[in-house]
């Protein structure tokens, strides 16, 4: 069983920088393709990047040299330093594996980027 913890989020003016951190419980986490994920009010929850068991990633379009994943399988942990801020960049953000399991859902980061 995994348990995972969303950190680091708040409130950030445009232009600004958040790092998000995700612990995980659990000894398979080195074993998983882990993401993040976000969801903008009304809107579905959507695939911001991935990061392989070995450290290879993936980025959505938006997020292109602004967002870098990264882990730290020593820690159980998974990043998401988020760089250049955008207002349409608000949303909840979570961690999971991927694909997603129902189960390791957590409560997710706030980040608000506001003026």
């Amino acid at each position: 069983q995994v348990q995972l913890v969303e950190s680091g989020g708040g409130l950030v003016q445009p232009g600004g920088s958040l790092r998000l951190s995700c612990a995980a419980s659990g000894s398979i986490f080195k074993s998983l393709r882990m993401a993040w994920y976000r969801q903008a009010p009304g809107k579905e929850r959507d695939l911001v990047a991935t990061i392989t068991q070995g450290g290879s990633t993936y980025y959505a379009d938006a997020m292109k040299g602004r967002f870098t994943i990264s882990r730290d399988n020593a820690k159980n942990t998974v990043y998401l330093q988020m760089n250049s801020l955008q207002p349409e960049d608000t949303a909840v953000y979570y961690c999971n594996a991927r694909p997603p399991m129902v189960r390791y859902w957590g409560q997710g980061s706030q980040v608000t980027v506001s003026s």
